[in-house]
């Protein structure tokens, strides 16, 4: 669950950067993609290690 809600903000937060720089649809596309893995990744790792401590 904390996977899928991070892969969302990383979504979320790349279209507002792409956006805030005056970035064309495939730059919003792209930050947007970049983001939401970057984000998935870390919210895996948050997950495996709150797994582990409990």
């Amino acid at each position: 669950m904390i996977v899928i809600i991070c892969f969302l903000a990383g979504a979320a937060w790349g279209t507002y950067l792409a956006r805030r720089r005056k970035g064309n649809t495939l730059d919003v596309l792209q930050y947007a993609a970049a983001f939401a893995i970057a984000f998935a990744i870390l919210g895996l790792f948050a997950t495996v290690i709150m797994e582990r401590m409990l």
